[in-house]
């Protein structure tokens, strides 16, 4: 029976994995066990999104830094073609 199939186990085994849940932390943790894993995965869930968040809004201020410097180096390589047609033209 593969009605409530979950990650390809069939009702027989979520049965057991239950059965053992029980035994292990009592049918009065079970609920406690359950919020608990509810806030921690919510939580994980706030983190993980602030962390993409805080990434693009990073973007722009990394893209304009590299708009800055490209430039600064744009104009770094006119001044040594400058120099270098001036070299070859023998003027010092």
């Amino acid at each position: 029976m593969t009605i409530l199939g979950i990650a390809g186990l069939g009702t027989q085994e979520l049965i057991l994995i239950l059965l053992v849940l029980v035994l292990l932390f009592g049918a009065t943790k079970l609920p406690d066990l359950a919020r608990g894993t509810g806030r921690a995965l919510r939580i994980f869930k706030a983190e993980t999104q602030g962390l993409m968040d805080d990434d693009d809004a990073a973007t722009p201020t990394v893209s304009s830094a590299i708009e800055t410097r490209q430039s600064e180096l744009e104009a770094k390589q006119a001044e040594l073609d400058a120099e270098r047609e001036r070299l070859k033209r023998g003027e010092l």
